[in-house]
């Protein structure tokens, strides 16, 4: 039984990270997915593809898990430095942006309940990973702690993603 398929990959991005440039494209990937900009790949299946096409050795896997941290950290953090200059009626304007004003509230309670927590246990959780940037950036928070708990919450995901395509037998097909 397949958990992921690899043929959720476009063949032009998976032709891309089996090249030599694939950390790069990893890397560029993992920006817009920060950035809530992938559109073309879900992006659970980012860090295990890489780990397929290319290699899953533990230092391959390390170097994967850290490039796929900093990627979707730097897009966070371009998201973040967005909201903050440009507000929130322009975000909930744009089209990219998966968020409605009912779930921008909700998330909204999340940051103030929780604060910078809500930023590094919102990165964790699929469907609303990232999705407290918003309300961050928003706020009075300052773009360091900002950085560090998005990092910290990317390395949790991430993390996770690969442990479970390692430890699950490669279940690509």
């Amino acid at each position: 039984m397949a958990v992921l398929q690899l043929g959720s990959v476009p063949p032009w991005l998976e032709s891309l990270f089996a090249s030599e440039f694939g950390y790069a494209v990893l890397l560029g990937v993992c920006i817009l997915e920060g950035a809530m900009l992938l559109r073309f790949m879900p992006s659970e299946l980012v860090v295990p593809a890489a780990l397929a096409l290319i290699g899953s050795s533990i230092p391959e896997s390390a170097a994967i898990v850290a490039v796929a941290v900093v990627g979707t950290t730097a897009g966070q953090f371009l998201l973040f430095c967005l909201v903050r200059r440009a507000g929130r009626e322009y975000v909930l304007q744009k089209r990219w942006v998966p968020v409605t004003e009912s779930r921008l509230e909700r998330f909204d309670g999340w940051f103030d309940r929780w604060g910078g927590l809500a930023v590094a246990g919102s990165n964790t959780m699929l469907f609303v990973r990232g999705l407290v940037t918003i309300p961050a950036g928003l706020s009075e928070m300052n773009g360091r702690s900002f950085v560090v708990l998005s990092a910290i919450g990317s390395l949790s995901f991430q993390s996770i993603l690969a442990a479970l395509y390692l430890l699950g037998g490669h279940l690509l097909a």
